[in-house]
Formats: structure tokens, sequence, C-alpha cells
């Protein structure tokens, strides 16, 4: 007799005739659910070039709560909620238990895959979890935006039978956290884009392009408003003999009339870009009045190049926001050689080898990753900072992670900076050296200003939380041509990321496993989402949606909930591929 786990696996038993889910009806948790439950629907149809999936599991993410918060209001969700609810749920692992009739030469019942959530098709997003139902489902149908979308199938096969499902499903997060080490800038003005030049009252005569402006490469469109005489006139004559358009803009527009586009960025590469704005815009001397005026005019993935050598009387009031979403650059250089503002110290997104790294926010589920990631790494950093405001998470994390470091010969530093004498004593000497890399976890304005005035030169910080578009954190952008720094960030992932961060679990090289701190069964998730929003647990939570009731459960209270689930975890702690196989052994119905 095959046993409950064996036939799980193999999906080949006869289907339900009901499918279980979580709507959400708009914002707010009062609108998740039907009196804080799943529903019961019945089991969706399937077309003959569609899949019908059934979730294994689900990850929880803080994106979900930027969904319930914002209700469809969010920028992925495109529809009425109040009519069609959204299912959440894009950090998945999935099962094929039903297939079309005209994919039957690609796929069978019981292939695995986990999905690259960011869904485009026909130029539109259809992410998985927003607008396509996601994991917080029992089954749901994929139809050809997931299996021939714009980028190609969003489906990435498992290839390992012994690959857990929480272990596929924690791949996503996974991969978002590698692609943050992974982004490239552009080292020079875009070709064939848009370029605007804009002279101050601290500009200089005379200024020169290396590149950037040539036979080679050059702008399609130059903008050009009070640029110095001599500099002006050699760029229209040059502009003349490439053939690129020229328009003078006498009045400098008001920022509040500016078009912005706060739909996800297409992951269309360094070139890429939201289509709107403008890709260059170079300011010939730094005023701070004038750049926090013309920064909206940036495009996705635009660049301003800040060209002066002494520093400026404030600091500038940043959208931090449009940093991490639409990867706007801030350059800068001391001379008057354009091209060099972008090529002197390009924006490396790699952690330094052998620098210092600070972790900031670094006890949650995404923190944990990064550190867990930069300790991991081959050429990681010397020295490892640590800051959250919860001793629990705080304490868990070095638990976790400080031997581990130690073999390594990394020095590894846990701070409260609640607990202020002690934090500052610490820090000190960070303040007077600078870090090498920041790592902001943390989606507060203020803790980013403060932040960026501990980088190192040629310091990187990376803004990898999720700061909403329009929130301002004041920095000194001198820094960014004075001491080369550089301000970056980004939280998404590619297709390529996820076959990449797969293949490294199913290779044994990364254990995203390690990664969990509680689990429950598909009645859980209202608790699991709450927890989230109140930041209870150091690491992540996962949903298993098709066992028996379990409320939602950190591992170590598995010892008097499930011990023999608890008895296979890693040193009573850590969740492994076995303990999952026992959790499902004794909670499949």
């Amino acid at each position: 007799m095959i046993d409950k786990l064996t036939q799980y696996r193999r999906a080949d038993a006869p289907l339900p005739t009901t499918n279980r889910l979580w709507p959400l009806y708009g914002a707010g948790f009062e609108n998740f659910g039907v009196d804080g439950k799943p529903i019961t629907i019945p089991m969706p149809t399937y077309g003959p070039d569609e899949l019908l999936i059934r979730h294994d599991a689900c990850g929880h993410c803080f994106s979900d709560i930027k969904v319930i918060h914002a209700g469809q209001n969010h920028p992925r969700i495109h529809r009425n909620m109040r009519e069609r609810p959204v299912v959440l749920g894009h950090e998945v692992s999935i099962t094929v238990v039903g297939v079309g009739e005209a994919l039957r030469d690609q796929y069978k019942v019981g292939d695995r895959f986990i999905v690259q959530a960011d869904i485009f098709y026909h130029g539109q997003n259809y992410s998985y979890g927003y607008e396509i139902d996601g994991g917080l489902s029992e089954y749901t149908v994929i139809d050809q935006r997931v299996l021939n979308g714009d980028y190609g199938n969003y489906l990435i096969p498992i290839r390992n039978p012994e690959t857990g499902y929480a272990e596929a499903a924690l791949t996503e997060p996974w991969a978002c956290v590698i692609a943050a080490y992974q982004l490239r800038y552009r080292t020079a003005p875009r070709a064939d884009g848009t370029m605007w030049i804009i002279g101050t009252a601290r500009a200089k005569p005379l200024y020169t392009f290396s590149q950037g402006f040539d036979e080679t490469a050059h702008p399609a469109k130059l903008l050009l408003t009070n640029v110095p005489a001599a500099f002006d006139s050699w760029l229209r004559t040059r502009a003349a003999s490439l053939g690129i358009e020229v328009v003078n803009v006498p009045e400098l527009p008001d920022p509040a009339t500016v078009e912005t586009d706060d739909a996800p960025v297409s992951p269309a590469g360094i070139t890429g870009g939201s289509g709107k704005g403008v890709d260059d815009i170079i300011l010939l001397g730094a005023d701070p009045d004038l750049i926090e005026r013309i920064s909206p005019n940036l495009a996705g993935y635009g660049i301003m190049a800040l060209l002066d050598d002494t520093p400026m009387p404030r600091p500038i009031k940043v959208d931090v926001g449009r940093i991490h979403y639409n990867r706007w650059l801030y350059v800068g250089s001391t001379g008057t050689n354009i091209a060099a503002a972008y090529s002197n110290t390009p924006a490396r997104s790699t952690l330094k080898p052998g620098g210092r790294a600070w972790f900031v926010g670094a006890g949650g589920p995404m923190g944990r990753m990064h550190v867990q990631a930069a300790i991991e790494a081959e050429n990681g950093p010397a020295v490892i900072v640590c800051t959250d405001v919860s001793d629990v998470r705080l304490d868990d994390l070095c638990t976790s992670f400080s031997l581990e470091a130690q073999n390594k010969g990394i020095e590894f530093i846990c701070l409260n900076p609640m607990n202020k004498e002690a934090y500052a004593a610490v820090m000190a000497p960070f303040k007077a050296t600078g870090f090498d890399d920041i790592i902001v976890l943390a989606p507060v304005t203020p803790v980013i200003a403060d932040a960026a005035t501990h980088l190192a030169p040629k310091g990187v910080m990376n803004i990898f939380a999720g700061v909403p578009r329009g929130k301002f954190a004041e920095i000194d952008l001198s820094d960014v041509y004075l001491r080369q720094t550089r301000i970056i960030g980004h939280s998404a992932s590619t297709i390529e990321n996820m076959r990449f961060m797969l293949e490294q679990a199913e290779t044994g090289q990364l254990s995203p496993n390690r990664s969990v701190a509680a689990i429950g069964s598909l009645e859980a998730a209202y608790d699991g989402l709450k927890a989230v929003d109140e930041t209870r647990f150091p690491g992540k939570i996962v949903i298993y949606p098709h066992i028996k009731p379990l409320p939602l459960t950190a591992l170590t209270d598995l010892k008097d909930v499930l011990p023999t689930v608890y008895a296979k975890l890693k040193d009573g702690r850590e969740w492994t591929n076995e303990a999952e196989a026992e959790l499902l052994r004794v909670m499949l119905p």
C-alpha cells in the first residue's frame, strides 16, 4: 500500500471537487478572507493550453503586507478587488496535477516547478500572487501568460526529486537577495537616449566628453538649459554633425507637473526603463535646489551626473523610493570630463572583498538571508556589523551565525541602536573609517539618511528595503563627486536569478531552509501575515496549504506540538527536508 507522502509526491490521486483559498477583497486585514477564514469554492477548470497546479508550500513576504495595506491602490493591482479579489502568495513551490490537451507533450502530472513571479505578457505586468492567484490557495490554473510570456516561460523546473517544498519556495526571496549583488549600471550616457545638460552659477566655462558624445555612441535628443556659452556652442556644433536633435529649454519645469511612472519596471537590463522622462541629466555645478527640482524628470534607470569640486551647502532631499524601484543613480566627478562622472567609480553591487559591511535591520527574514550570503561568500567582507531594534531577532541572528563567521575569520558584531551608549561606542570607529558596503533592510527614511553618513570613500549603499516612491531622505550628495560614493537599490529578481538559486539549493550549495522560522497550515495564513506585519519572527513563515489544520507554530515550539517533526530539525532550531517529510507524513489528510 502506498503511503500518504509517496502518493502526494506522485500527485496522481483523484482530485477534490473544491478548492480552498484566502481572497483579499481590498485594503486592510478586515478584507482578508471571510470572517478571518479562508473560503471554499469549486475546483477551477482548465483549458487545452493550461495547467492545473497544486501549491505545495508558500512563503509569506512583506510584499504581501504592502498589498494588504494598499489594496487596489497597489501599483501591481489592476482590477476592482471587491469584484475580483486577489489571492496572495508569490513565494511558491508547485506541482502539476492536470495538463491541458495541447500541452501533453511538454508537461505531465507530477512535474514540479517554482515560479518567477514578476510576469509580463504583451507588455502588461501580471505578477503571480497579485494579478494571478497565488500560493494562499490549494490549486490554481497556469495559463499562457505564465507559460509563454514576454520573457519566456516563467515556470522553472525542479530537477532533484529530493528538493523540499519549502526549500524550493524560498529560492524566490533568495533570488532577490542574490540579485541585489548582481545589479548592473551604465558607465556612459545612454546611447540613443535623451540627455539634458543644465548649467548653474557654479559651472566651469568648458566641459568635454571622452565618450558618449561621438560617432560610436551619442544621445538621440539633447536638451540644453543655461549652458555656458563656449560649451553650448561646442555641443550644438557636435550635435549637428551627429544628427542629434537639440531642444532649448529656457525655463525649468515645475516638478509637480512632471509625469511619473509607478508601474513595475520591466527587467530590461541596464538600458531599460519606463520610457518616460530623461535618461541622463548632467548638472554643471551641484546646486541643491536644482537637484531636488530636476530629479523627478529622470526616467527609469536614469542617471544624474553632478560636476563640481566643492561641497554643497546642505543635504539633498533624495527620493530613495525611486532609487529602489526606478533604479535612479547619482554619479559625479570633480573634473570637467563628463564621461568620467560615469566611469571613474562604476556603481558596483558586489560586497567588497575583505571590506567592512553593515546590514541595517539585519534581524528580519531578508536581513538574515543577506547576512548568511555574506558569511558564506567565497571572498566576502572581513567585518560584518548587524543592527536591529529587536533584541529577540538580533539574539537569534547572533546565535545562528556568530560561530560560523568566527570560523571564517570574520569579525561579527551585533548591535541594537536602542541601547544608545553601547551602540555609539562600538560604531564610533566605523563612523571615522566608514563602511565599504551598507545594505539597508529597514524602509525608514531617517535610518537611510543616517546610514549614508557612514559610507567610506567609494563605498556603496544598497537600499534593499522597498521604500515607497515619493519618500525622501536627506543625504549629502556632495560625497557622490568628492568621495565617489554610490547609492543604489533594488529587490526583485529575474528568471536567470531564480534558476541560479534553485540550482544552488538542489546541489547543496545553498540552504534556504535555514531561513524558516515558523510553519502552519492554510488556516494559519491570517496569523502568519499578521506576524509578518508585526515583525514577530526572525525568519520566514511557510504555509503548507494541504496539511490538516496547524496553527502558526515556531520551529522551537514543535517540540510540544509535533515532537516527531521537531526531532528532525537541525540542532533543534533549523528546518530540514527530513522535518518537512515527517510533517507531511503526520499532517496530510
